[in-house]
């Protein structure tokens, strides 16, 4: 792998944006670009947000598209279903005020990129020893296994590194679209208690041997979180990453019982997201100052096993094969709706879009973006 040039200083500081490149000064062509700026603003593909590039810690491109979401879901936004189970508040998926931005501020809903933030976050608590959980701690170590619906002795060996891993072996479908009743994640968000709700699922394979993604595992890092550490995740990520890189007008959403939504409740401006890219990019260390452990970040974007439509996964990341023999990973946090951070390490370059495209109509291929962005990319040292 060809790492970021160690000689440039991460770019962006807490007090200043990304510097700004035309594409042609970091070696990629402003007419790729041009044609996915287009094809947004015409809607080719529905209801994209934003798109921010970042090549060389140079911001070479950044658009913003604006829809009336109040007037798109209108309808919806007044029906109960399974994207608005409760009708009002904060899990109504429809309602302007909280999705796709928070109460009209700059900071984008993340839904599963949360997932990746909250390895991240773990991953620094390990590193500062405040987590005390190796990876292969077993999970009901946690919970009093009297109250555990669906017993089954499978589920003593599920272990931490399963749960990171998505492969917990528990029976849970999250491969139809979230507006589908029998999807496990809007069940669960319909539920108030969503820890019992998923550890009280049934299992449906071995642990440790069959990737199924569930947002229901990764609940369970954040209570596992709270229980080994005795502090909020939450809490935590501000602490340790959200202020050291400077992450402005960010929310964390909770559940109905006040457990932080890790598995897809947290917001935050583009560029913020941008900057994880950057982190791990750099091996974890943030102008210097390690913030991640290195063997953290190195684990977490190695495949840990095959998931699906051809990509591979880490710990809560993405791993999406790439290239004429497919012979490259790209690192990638995705969430409901359009939200994506692609980082490419060959390229040293980062990916962020944002969009609200929640109903299933026609959308953007992560494969499809590489491609048509690579295609342009000049081989050079930036």
């Amino acid at each position: 792998m060809i790492a970021p040039d160690k000689s440039r200083d991460q770019a962006v500081q807490a007090d200043r944006p990304w510097p700004k490149a035309t594409p042609e000064s970091a070696g990629m062509d402003s007419a790729a670009l041009a044609s996915f700026d287009a094809d947004f603003a015409s809607g080719k593909y529905p209801y994209v947000d934003s798109m921010l590039v970042i090549r060389g810690g140079k911001n070479v491109c950044e658009r913003t598209y604006t829809h009336d979401y109040e007037q798109i879901y209108y309808k919806e936004a007044r029906t109960k279903g399974p994207l608005n189970a409760r009708l009002v508040g904060i899990y109504n998926y429809f309602d302007p005020q909280h999705h796709p931005y928070y109460k009209g501020s700059d900071a984008h809903t993340m839904q599963s990129v949360t997932k990746t933030i909250t390895s991240v976050t773990m991953g620094i608590a390990m590193g500062r020893n405040a987590f005390h959980a190796g990876l292969d701690t077993l999970l009901l170590q946690f919970f009093d296994t009297s109250t555990i619906k669906n017993w089954d002795d499978r589920k003593r060996h599920i272990t931490l590194r399963d749960l990171l891993t998505m492969r917990s072996g528990l029976d849970w479908n999250e491969d139809v679209p979230y507006n589908d009743p029998r999807n496990g994640s809007s069940a669960m968000e319909a539920s108030d208690d969503w820890v019992q709700f998923v550890i009280d699922r049934p299992m449906a394979h071995e642990p440790g041997t069959v990737f199924a993604y569930s947002s229901g595992v990764t609940e369970l890092l954040g209570y596992i979180f709270q229980k080994a550490t005795g502090q909020d995740i939450g809490s935590y990520a501000t602490e340790h990453l959200f202020k050291p890189l400077g992450f402005e007008h960010q929310h964390w959403k909770r559940t109905p019982l006040g457990l932080v939504d890790t598995q897809g409740g947290l917001y935050l401006r583009a560029h913020d997201l941008a900057k994880i890219g950057d982190l791990y990019l750099h091996d974890g260390l943030w102008n210097g100052q390690r913030i991640v452990p290195s063997d953290w970040v190195k684990q977490s974007i190695t495949p840990s096993t095959d998931a699906r439509l051809g990509m591979k996964y880490g710990f809560q990341w993405w791993l999406i094969p790439h290239g004429s023999a497919r012979e490259r990973l790209a690192w990638a946090a995705l969430g409901f709706g359009g939200q994506r951070l692609l980082v490419l390490p060959e390229d040293d370059l980062i990916l962020v879009f944002t969009g609200w495209n929640i109903l299933a109509e026609s959308s953007l291929n992560s494969g499809e973006v590489i491609e048509r962005i690579t295609s342009g990319i000049h081989r050079m040292a930036v």
